[in-house]
């Protein structure tokens, strides 16, 4: 890499990959303050490069998966769903933590595919990996594209577990691509998982 002519900074320059790489400093101490049902919290003694010792919390997270169904006709599944966090209905995508023991992350898509909305999917593509929160949390985000779209059978939707809580009140929409990607720019779509997939297969994702 060489210097920015004007700025700070280095300037990338092929072949290089552009990419985020593994690194790991130091920990002292270590605890764990509070330890829920879904996250827990650590609080580490980190030492930096400089030999300063600082205190980080870390939401430690199991991880989770989405999925962005598109039908035929390029029409995207969108859930409303009530978040008690921030008090409102949001348009999400199909997702859920990674609670299964060794559950392949595509395999747990299509659970949370068929839970939420009643759909199993034909043609399955990775789409996008993601850190939503790397300040303060390890939650890791995989996210699929789901085509080849057919609901489930009377049989198939009678052995899925019973909907509860938020999930008991979900509402299917199913809206036009270019709709879902205007929504986001304007700031009317604003889950982050679901923004990041309309945007990315909008890229050719």
């Amino acid at each position: 890499m060489s210097g920015h002519p004007q700025l700070p900074g280095e300037l990338w320059t092929p072949p290089a990959e552009l990419s985020d790489q593994p690194q790991q400093w130091p920990v002292g101490n270590s605890c764990r303050p509070y330890d829920g049902a879904f996250v827990q919290v650590r609080e580490d003694e980190v030492r930096g490069p400089t030999d300063e010792v600082f205190t980080r919390a870390v939401v430690e997270h199991p991880g989770a998966v989405g999925v962005l169904a598109l039908d035929e006709d390029d029409r995207v599944l969108l859930l409303s769903q009530y978040r008690h966090a921030v008090g409102q209905r949001l348009l999400e995508i199909p997702a859920g933590i990674l609670d299964v023991e060794g559950e392949p992350p595509q395999q747990a898509a299509a659970r949370e595919l068929a839970e939420e909305a009643g759909v199993a999917a034909h043609a399955w593509q990775r789409l996008l990996t993601l850190w939503p929160s790397p300040g303060v949390s390890n939650e890791h985000w995989q996210v699929f594209v789901a085509r080849g779209l057919t609901a489930l059978s009377p049989q198939a939707q009678a052995e899925l577990p019973a909907a509860r809580h938020e999930e008991a009140d979900l509402e299917i929409v199913w809206v036009p691509l270019a709709e879902a990607i205007r929504a986001v720019l304007a700031g009317r779509l604003c889950d982050s998982m679901a923004a990041a997939a309309v945007l990315a297969v909008a890229a050719g994702g």
